[in-house]
């Protein structure tokens, strides 16, 4: 296995002067994490929480969308007016005798339906903010953090009903009235459309309506990809608990990750294809390969890898049943391939130090072009051609956007003359 590069968390313990200075109210021992039922949004929140040395001090809560029938078409509305439709629509359906669940599913909250996690509670914007009122003086202030369109809204009026007592940490760009949080942390490409080469994409007609309309402030930490989990700590847990599995195969291991088409990056079945063609070229310099598919991965798309390679003894194909492998694979690959669509595994694998080569690049638009030329420019990410020795390994400086992320949340809590209770 090649080593872990990664850099240990920039969190230190406190002096007994810094604990004194601060004062009993300063210190912040509790977190609450406001999520909305995606891994991708609630793992970056969480992933700050244990770079900032608070974990296992947090609560989690969900901002919850009806679910099933035209739900779906829904999205775009904000979550409250999407649930007072919702009602309305119910209730229209029951009086006029028609079943509910003919044109409904089961609305049930995101991951209650998908994974069984029915002990999160729903977030209340007033219960939260009185709870960091009243037990203000005993436990001291509250720090929030949030991710996801749909978690601004709440987390705001948490901040709103509770500003002396609340500091607010917001992932992902509200796309306004920043004003409204202690500290924003988003990635550099959102940025992208006041880049000049991203002017120049949009009519003139439409610039007014593209956010961000000003370059970050005050407020604002710019990553360059996502936060996420795959700390040091994690992946060298994560290497002990695999060991058995992974530490037998033949090396050197490669790992394909395989995301899911998204609005700036397509692809399809012709995605599939190419990949395959181009792993038959390169099996000969693998000692073994895993591929893992994620729950965006088109159907389609999983058929055809499954059928190409599912007989082929030097590759392992993740079928979703059983423990997920994706932080063994982090810890025990020699090197990854991963479909450009997912900012999230790129970030990950790029904080590992180890070879990351991406299929699809070309395909991504808009900010999501930015960002795949980023990761290239520092060297993390190279195009997969089929044309590798994927035993030849290349190295860059490792990706530490949740640490450094941390320091700067550290710093504005200080401003604030509060401190953690590391």
């Amino acid at each position: 296995m090649r080593p872990i590069r990664l850099p240990e968390l920039p969190i230190g313990r406190r002096s007994a002067a810094e604990v004194f200075e601060a004062g009993i109210y300063g210190i912040i021992k509790r977190v609450v994490v406001i999520g909305n039922g995606f891994s991708g949004a609630e793992n970056q929140c969480i992933g700050l929480v244990r770079a900032l040395g608070l974990s296992g001090c947090h609560t989690l809560y969900r901002v919850t969308r009806p679910r099933g029938g035209i739900n779906k078409w829904l999205h775009w509305l904000p979550v409250s007016l999407h649930k007072k439709l919702d009602y309305v629509m119910r209730q229209i359906c029951i009086y006029s005798g028609v079943q509910v669940e003919a044109g409904w599913s089961k609305v049930v909250p995101f991951t209650i339906e998908k994974t069984g996690l029915s002990s999160v509670i729903e977030a209340d914007a007033k219960q939260i903010a009185m709870m960091a009122r009243d037990t203000f003086e005993k436990e001291g202030p509250l720090l929030v953090i949030a991710s996801g369109r749909d978690t601004i809204s709440v987390a705001s009026s948490i901040k709103r009903l509770a500003t002396e007592n609340v500091f607010l940490v917001q992932i992902q760009h509200p796309r306004s009235r920043l004003n409204r949080f202690d500290l924003v942390i988003t990635p550099q490409h959102d940025y992208y459309p006041l880049t000049p080469h991203g002017q120049r994409q949009i009519p003139w007609f439409l610039r007014r309506w593209i956010t961000p309309r000003r370059p970050p402030d005050r407020h604002m930490v710019l990553t360059v990809g996502a936060l996420h989990l795959a700390d040091s700590a994690a992946l060298r847990s994560a290497a002990s608990v695999w060991h058995d599995e992974l530490a037998p195969l033949a090396r050197p291991l490669l790992v394909v990750n395989i995301g899911g088409p998204t609005s700036s990056c397509q692809y399809g079945a012709d995605l599939a294809k190419q990949l395959i063609a181009m792993l038959q070229n390169v099996l000969w310099s693998c000692g073994s390969v895993r591929i893992s598919f994620s729950r965006r991965t088109p159907e389609k798309v999983s058929k055809i890898l499954l059928k190409e390679f599912s007989s082929n003894p030097k590759v392992y194909i993740w079928d979703g049943e059983g423990p997920n492998p994706h932080m063994g694979h982090l810890a025990w690959a020699d090197a990854f391939v991963i479909t450009a669509d997912s900012v999230s595994m790129l970030s990950e694998a790029s904080t590992t130090g180890k070879p990351v080569y991406v299929i699809g690049a070309e395909r991504c638009t808009w900010k999501f072009a930015d960002f795949q030329k980023s990761l290239r420019e520092r060297g993390a990410v190279r195009p997969f051609t089929g044309k590798e020795d994927i035993s030849e390994s290349w190295s860059y400086p490792p990706l530490n956007d949740t640490a450094e992320a941390a320091s700067q949340v550290m710093k504005a809590l200080a401003d604030r003359g509060w401190t953690i209770d590391a």
